[in-house]
């Protein structure tokens, strides 16, 4: 869920050099605009946002983002304009502005990648110059996930020249116009601003067709939850949502397991959906506030599934991808652990799902060609457990599962013997930490691969086998001679975490530097599915902490 500041108190915040910013809260030109009707909106933003005899009020009017995005907004107007909100009438308007001024959900899915927190390396390819111009700060996700009148997208230009000065030289008119015989000679600014306002615009066709049958979305019921969490490998459980006291509301209650350690997870929390289809919550295991994820889910339109990222919300980096289906009658199966099965041999397999039936047997139960399932030995609504025996001339390959009328396409995996493991992922990012800063972490786990019919490794047809027991170590990362990052960066624990050392100086190091550097983390598998021991690595960059973020995240009481 969205939060702003709890406090009792009212929040505000004086910047001297205000009055300089170019703030462009007058009218504007547009033609276009969505009428501002809402009361709190109109009586707490009308001082500094003029509104016309239309009820568009300038700048509002004039943008649709996500809730994330009005929430930043409702911040920068509390520190630097010095607004009053108490905390419940800030969420009132974020909801407002996140539905009737939002997003359509094919204008959302695009930059899901921003406000799952997902720690990618994502290109924009829509404009080169615009890319190049808007990453010296920050994420295209964060752009991507608005839409404004060109005049708009110049006002933020200028907002950003003077709330940011140094982005004058580093990104708007760095290098300054293009060469003379250069087709465009503008300045990158100017490039953007054309760039984002055609990209980008304010009215489109998909906000036109979601506005028309938007509506709250109905969720109340039980939902099938399957995900994995890096290092730890896949989960399966349910999710009970029940309507909250307004529309949009939600309370849940979750009860997970993963697979591979059997460990059982329950947790209860609260939602929003925003805009009929942005799901942003918060759960908790008991009332511990240390166990706190937050939730943020794509709901489709048809209301029967809905996919996202749970994470911790510091640095972000520990997190479970998830999926949900929602639960009728019908048996439901989402998974298959181990996902694997070796030829030749008998293995304990577990079947998870939802609605299983309780007097399931074996004969309820197929798992494809040479697949043999010899008996149940346990049974529950969500899980299935039983022996099957795999025959040593069987097919390599997927085989879909089907349990009890139900089915999961590629649910098990046929194979003879491991190839090759690969770290995830491939390149890491630390920060160290633990003194001013906190430390960013990094989570790596290490999957078995089968080669497929071409025998290649790293080609289409290899045969993922899931994630394997491994043990870790670090290596020099042979880039500065002499440097001996491997004694000073960090450590990685038994099961692919690492952890970053305390932020520096450190006076036990070389010109007193700091405990950053870079390291080879490597993986070793010595499992009897492999033919020898086999090795695998990552590179990972420790580094600095984030000393700036483009967030004004902090109030200061008056």
């Amino acid at each position: 869920m969205i939060l702003l500041p709890a406090r009792p108190q009212r929040v505000a915040l004086t910047l001297l050099t205000v009055s300089l910013l170019p703030l462009a809260v007058g009218a504007q030109s547009d033609p276009e605009g969505i009428p501002v009707t809402h009361t709190a909106v109109v009586q707490n933003c009308v001082a500094c946002h003029t509104q016309d005899s239309t009820g568009r009020m300038s700048r509002i009017s004039y943008s649709r983002k996500t809730p994330e995005g009005w929430q930043n907004t409702i911040r920068r107007m509390v520190m630097l304009q010095n607004a009053r909100l108490q905390p419940d009438v800030a969420r009132d308007i974020v909801r407002y502005l996140a539905d009737e001024h939002g997003l359509a959900p094919e204008e959302a899915r695009p930059g899901m990648f921003e406000v799952e927190r997902r720690m990618i390396d994502w290109e924009y390819e829509g404009d080169e110059d615009t890319q190049e111009t808007c990453k010296v700060c920050h994420s295209l996700g964060r752009v991507i996930l608005q839409r404004r009148t060109k005049d708009d997208w110049t006002s933020t230009i200028e907002l950003h020249r003077g709330l940011y000065p140094v982005v004058e030289f580093q990104g708007f008119r760095r290098g300054g116009p293009s060469d003379e015989d250069d087709d465009d000679p503008r300045h990158p600014m100017d490039k953007a601003i054309a760039h984002l306002a055609r990209a980008f615009p304010l009215e489109t066709d998909e906000w036109r067709s979601w506005s028309a049958t938007k509506r709250p979305a109905r969720l109340a019921g039980m939902w099938a939850v399957s995900g994995s969490e890096m290092g730890k490998g896949p989960l399966y459980g349910t999710l009970t949502v029940q309507r909250g006291e307004r529309d949009g509301d939600v309370t849940t209650a979750l009860e997970y397991r993963y697979a591979r350690d059997g460990n059982t997870v329950r947790r209860t929390g609260r939602a929003t959906v925003y805009t009929g289809f942005q799901w942003r919550g918060r759960s908790f295991e008991g009332s511990d506030e240390a166990t706190a994820l937050r939730e943020v889910m794509f709901v489709e339109r048809d209301w029967q599934s809905m996919s996202g990222r749970w994470f911790r919300g510091d640095y972000d980096e520990i997190g479970l991808d998830v999926s949900l289906h929602r639960v009728r009658s019908d048996p439901v199966v989402l998974g298959v652990y181990p996902m694997a099965a070796r030829t030749g041999q008998a293995h304990t397999v577990t079947v998870f799902g939802a609605n299983l039936p309780q007097d399931i047997g074996a004969d309820a139960i197929d798992l494809g060609p040479g697949v043999d399932v010899r008996r149940v030995t346990s049974r529950s609504p969500t899980a299935v457990t039983a022996q099957i025996q795999v025959a040593a001339d069987a097919a390599l390959g997927p085989r879909d599962v089907f349990i009890a009328g139900s089915n999961m396409e590629r649910g098990l995996t046929v194979f003879d013997e491991v190839h090759r493991i690969a770290v995830e992922p491939r390149a890491g990012l630390a920060r160290v930490g633990g003194i001013v800063f906190p430390k960013q972490l990094q989570q790596f786990q290490a999957v078995a691969f089968h080669n497929g019919p071409d025998e290649d490794p790293e080609t289409d047809d290899d045969l993922r086998l899931g994630v394997v027991d491994v043990t870790w170590g670090l290596e020099e990362y042979t880039r500065t001679f002499d440097d001996n990052d491997i004694d000073y960066v960090g450590a990685i624990d038994r099961n692919g975490l690492f952890t970053p050392a305390a932020d520096g100086p450190n006076p036990q190091r070389n010109q007193n530097r700091n405990n950053i550097g870079d390291v080879w983390v490597v993986a070793t598998y010595a499992g009897d599915n492999a033919p020898a021991t086999l090795r695998a690595r990552a590179h990972l960059v420790v580094t600095v902490p984030l000393y700036l973020r483009w967030e004004p995240w902090k109030v200061t009481p008056r």
